[in-house]
């Protein structure tokens, strides 16, 4: 880039590539020509990655021969048998290929070029120049340095030939690179040639969802319609209400109108081979605003018992696929897992990964490690770092542990662990993101096999998934479910009675009155001391009371302070007084005090003016609670489009307040209904049949905050003998 410097703003194109070293031959750089060619680098880099296993490809000559067609390449000649294989290159290559030069002010850059130059004229394999670079700015070759020490397993001193030799592995001006290569300036100029030919982008990427198999004669709508009024009859026995069936038409509507009529029957098939192999299932999340997923049976919470939004799980403005999550029984979901990699093949099915990126700790810790810090040293530095600390912070903790920051070592160690915080470390599984494809998934992303036998992994994260719109199912384990199919199964055993999640009476007043006195060890989400000292304060006595009381014991209502808010409003029955009736609309059934993120998107609406996208770009900056800082970026849009519409900025600063909590772990509604569902059975198990839920939970393994001791003794107390 001409001019360039590290204070520059410049951008760079992207062209995707991949570094491919082979095994008994030379390292190759492979770049697609087209849409074609990038399926075919991604099917090479998968195939290298079965062989090697996780995070090492293991090619072959003849593995990039076959799948060549469309690639261009760079050769980085080998130590050994260079003439050999620059006639094998040319020879596949033709004039798709080209020989790299790599210049980096060694002293005897002059005579390699040259050298580099008659072979390129006798092997008529073109020129190339080429950066060969590892970062972006001088400076951070320390980083560079520590990384290739952590991946090692040593310390710097040690790397010895694999540290680089010095910091110009980096971007330069152009002006520096064409008196580098100014005895073969054509090199320079093929690097334009190279990037022309690069056909490919990222947005040729189309993905197109499984076509979901439909009995003959029907499309896939129209088989899921069947599903949907056949379900809503069974769901509704004694007639479907009449806001279910205008619901339904909705969203029906609105799926056809998308596209989505195959993702949701590929949910429903997973749903349905789970309940013919007897494991307990239950959608969470967004899927609980749909009446189609509820009479798919994908989802046991009664959209006729809420008032939930649909478009908050799919809708046109969004633009966004849709996300359905669906809790497994936790022993079992392997089985569902290997259903679908059996279902759809190793080649159109994989698992979704996760970017795992440092923290505060972990950097400090690798980074002391990489520089030759003792352990217990790092050992005390991490102790005293807290969450949110600066630079201040970081040296006086460094003073206070003798580790002297204006030292050369002290300087290293502040200024990798500041550029280490939120960089990648390494890429793990996603918690359970399944993606299936129509065509191969293997020409999509590359496909690697996970440390866990069996499991396959694509190499984007869900962040890549969302901006490339490709559909996911998320498979997640939940041990309370586990537990409910064992009592259940006791029940239908001893009792002869068979209930169900969607089947188990609802709102018994008895079981109310046992989760007032606080009697919840383990109940799902109401067995923490502070649910229990929450319990007779919220004094819950419906469905909906539940959905809050699992919202409201969060740290997301808490640091908003909202818990006291509604705490009063609810003893002292008392509405509180709103600035408008729109606000009134969103505020009032949680009497005052926003609790859930779907109440904060509405609000900004109403109150700040502001659109559908941006109220979307704000409940993405409440998700974002690892990233402290991000949602403070609403703060001028959010005061002043409530000052705007009239409102007084103590209003408007206490409501930012309690929008900004959501920034520490905020709850959607839709997902607290969902929890709130087991709360109750797990509650109503626990009140009618006590010796069941006692078996079911103890024979499963231990869940959430309750002690299996504590469990014994109160069984024990509601007579039930425990041996």
């Amino acid at each position: 880039i001409r001019g360039w410097t590290a204070a520059t703003d410049a951008r760079l194109a992207y062209y995707v590539g991949a570094r491919v070293h082979l095994r008994h031959g030379p390292t190759l750089v492979l770049w697609p020509s087209d849409r074609a060619a990038y399926g075919r680098l991604c099917r090479l880099l998968t195939l290298g990655y079965s062989r090697g296993g996780k995070g090492e490809a293991a090619l072959e000559w003849e593995d990039v021969a076959d799948l060549s067609q469309g690639l261009l390449a760079g050769l980085i000649l080998p130590a050994h048998d260079q003439e050999l294989w620059l006639s094998r290159f040319r020879e596949l290559f033709a004039d798709r290929g080209y020989l790299l030069a790599h210049l980096h002010r060694g002293p005897d850059d002059r005579r390699r070029l040259e050298w580099l130059g008659q072979l390129s004229a006798t092997h008529r394999v073109p020129l190339l120049a080429a950066g060969h670079v590892q970062y972006h700015e001088p400076q951070r070759q320390v980083l560079h340095d520590i990384l290739a020490a952590i991946a090692e397993g040593t310390t710097v001193d040690r790397l010895a030939g694999q540290r680089l030799p010095h910091a110009q592995f980096c971007l330069h001006p152009l002006e520096q690179i064409e008196r580098r290569y100014a005895a073969c300036p054509e090199a320079i100029a093929r690097t334009l040639e190279v990037a022309s030919r690069i056909g490919f982008r990222l947005e040729q990427l189309r993905y197109e969802y499984p076509q979901a198999a439909a009995p003959e004669g029907l499309t896939p709508l129209e088989y899921l319609k069947r599903l949907t009024w056949r379900g809503a009859q069974q769901r509704y026995p004694e007639g479907v209400p009449e806001r279910i069936i205008s619901a339904l038409r909705h969203e029906l509507t609105i799926i056809e109108q998308l596209g989505y009529e195959a993702y949701f029957l590929t949910v429903w098939d997973l749903v349905r081979f789970a309940r013919q192999r007897g494991i307990l299932c239950q959608g969470r999340g967004s899927a609980a605003n749909s009446s189609v997923c509820y009479c798919l049976g994908i989802t046991a919470v009664d959209p006729n018992q809420l008032d939930l939004l649909f478009e908050r799980f799919i809708s046109p403005e969004r633009n966004e696929a849709p996300d359905i999550d669906v809790d497994f029984e936790h022993q079992r979901r392997e089985e569902v897992i290997q259903y679908i990699y059996d279902k759809y093949g190793r080649e159109r099915a994989g698992m979704t990964a996760a970017v795992i990126r440092y923290r505060q700790r972990s950097a400090i810790r690798e980074v002391g490690k990489a520089l030759g810090l003792s352990t217990d040293r790092l050992g005390s530095l991490s102790k005293l770092i807290e969450g949110g600390w600066g630079t201040d912070q970081l040296l006086e903790r460094c003073r206070q542990v003798g580790l002297e920051p204006e030292s050369a070592i002290g300087q290293r160690f502040v200024y990798a662990v500041r550029q280490l915080v939120g960089f990648p470390r390494h890429l793990s599984q996603h918690v359970g993101g399944m993606v299936m494809t129509r065509g191969y998934l293997c020409e999509l992303s590359p496909i690697e096999p996970a440390s866990m036998p069996g499991r396959t992994v694509i190499q984007w994260d869900k962040d890549d998934l969302d901006a490339l719109g490709i559909l996911k199912v998320d498979c997640l384990a939940l041990g309370m479910l586990t537990a409910i199919r064992r009592s259940l199964q006791l029940i239908e055993q001893h009792h002869g009675r068979r209930f169900d999640l969607a089947t188990i009476p609802k709102e018994d007043p008895r079981v109310y009155d046992m989760i007032c006195r606080a009697e919840t060890i383990g109940v799902f989400q109401i067995e923490s001391r502070a649910q229990m000292n929450m319990l007779p304060r919220l004094k819950p006595r419906c469905y909906y009371d539940l959905v809050i009381e699992v919202a409201i014991v969060r740290p997301g209502p808490i640091q908003g302070q909202m818990v006291h808010p509604y705490l009063k409003a609810r003893q002292t029955g008392i509405q509180p007084s709103y600035p408008s009736p729109d606000i009134a609309a969103v505020l009032a059934k949680t009497l005052g005090v926003p609790i859930f993120q779907e109440q904060a998107m509405r609000l900004a609406v109403v109150a700040a003016g502001f659109t559908p996208g941006e109220a979307d770009q704000l409940r993405r900056a409440m998700a974002a609670w690892r990233r402290p800082g991000v949602i403070d970026q609403f703060h001028r849009r959010l005061i002043g489009g409530m000052l705007a519409k009239g409102l007084s900025e103590t209003f408007a600063e206490h409501v930012f307040t309690q929008i900004r909590g959501f920034g520490e772990y905020g709850f959607p509604e839709s997902h607290a209904a969902s929890f709130a569902l087991l709360v109750y059975v797990s509650a109503w198990l626990k009140r009618f049949y006590p010796a069941a839920f006692c078996a079911g939970l103890l024979n499963s393994q231990p869940m959430g905050f309750y002690a299996p001791a504590q469990l014994v003794q109160e069984a024990r107390r509601q007579g039930v003998v425990v041996r």
